[in-house]
């Protein structure tokens, strides 16, 4: 019998057998208790957590309880709290086999957002495609530090239009025209299947009237004036790709991590042309990589940036740069 009750999942999920019934002997391969939500989410974990102690060169899971929550709520079409509050309900076969192959991938090594097929940043969810990168967190710093310099001139300017180079999924983009209605957006990437996700998730984040996708090598193709130059570039070098972990190495586009020999490549294509098309007292914000500040600071000032502030993740990293074109 289907689950009527709205405070219960939907899809997926079966009301658990009431006890004392009749019959159970047709149950099939898997009994109603071994197909229960809690049941099954206590068997991820234990999978995940042995994988981690018998494959040291493996993945390393460190989160097998959320992994395992997040994958079973997306197989049944639960919402993730329902996992612990349901978890005496019964989980259809198709439901239990979904999870079984989300399982497998995770693994595997594929990581639990590939498998989702998406990932939330700042206040939104981003679909993810196999061109883009997921969003992670110490980006939303970027967003954070970018914002107020975009209020600054929309205040002085009644608008602002920015460019977003290797956009990817669209997130900071996305993120920050959800911020400022009156901000523009160009969104350029040398992937168009990354363009094509960027794209969708600015239509399901309603800004897709601001949000003008590109597909162009950092700024090549790009005219006109700018307000301000947002980036994500990859700032990996090349020589550390090999010892990232698998889930980064294996599922991750190497286009949008590889930063060539010093991990510096793509700032310098960014300080160039930038300098031709911010206004002047434009600024550029930048995520970098550890220990890249001072690199790429002097790569901006080589093109006339002024070094404007450094921002730390909660890690206590460097990581976003602000750097503002000299007036003359």
């Amino acid at each position: 019998m289907a689950v009527s009750d709205e405070s219960q999942p939907k899809t997926g999920i079966v009301a658990a057998p009431a006890s004392g019934g009749a019959g159970g002997a047709d149950a099939g391969p898997r009994t109603d208790d071994e197909r229960q939500l809690g049941a099954l989410y206590v068997e991820a974990v234990k999978r995940l957590r042995q994988a981690s102690a018998t494959m040291p060169e493996g993945p390393v899971f460190a989160t097998p309880e959320l992994d395992a929550r997040l994958l079973l709520a997306e197989a049944t079409g639960s919402a993730a709290g329902d996992i612990h509050r349901h978890s005496g309900l019964s989980v259809d076969p198709a439901g239990a086999e979904r999870f079984a192959g989300f399982l497998n991938r995770r693994l595997a090594g594929e990581p639990v957002h590939r498998i989702i097929g998406r990932r939330a940043f700042y206040e939104h969810e981003f679909v993810l495609s196999p061109e883009t990168l997921e969003p992670r967190p110490e980006t939303e710093f970027l967003v954070e530090v970018a914002r107020p310099l975009i209020d600054a001139v929309i205040a002085e300017r009644g608008g602002c239009l920015f460019a977003d180079v290797g956009t990817g999924t669209g997130a900071i983009a996305v993120s920050l025209l959800a911020l400022c209605p009156q901000a523009e957006a160009i969104a350029i990437d040398i992937s168009e299947g990354a363009l094509v996700a960027a794209r969708k998730n600015a239509q399901m984040a309603g800004v897709a009237a601001r949000f003008m996708p590109l597909l162009c090598d950092h700024l090549s193709a790009l005219g006109g004036s700018l307000d301000l130059l947002v980036s994500n570039p990859p700032y990996i070098p090349s020589r550390d790709i090999a010892g990232l972990d698998v889930s980064v190495r294996r599922h991750d586009p190497l286009a949008a991590l590889d930063g060539g020999e010093d991990g510096l490549s793509s700032y310098r294509a960014i300080a160039v042309g930038a300098a031709g098309l911010l206004r002047p007292g434009g600024a550029g914000v930048a995520e970098i990589g550890q220990g890249q500040a001072g690199d790429v600071e002097a790569i901006f000032a080589a093109s006339g940036f002024l070094a404007a502030g450094r921002t730390k993740d909660l890690a206590g990293i460097e990581r976003i740069l602000v750097l503002t074109l000299g007036r003359g």
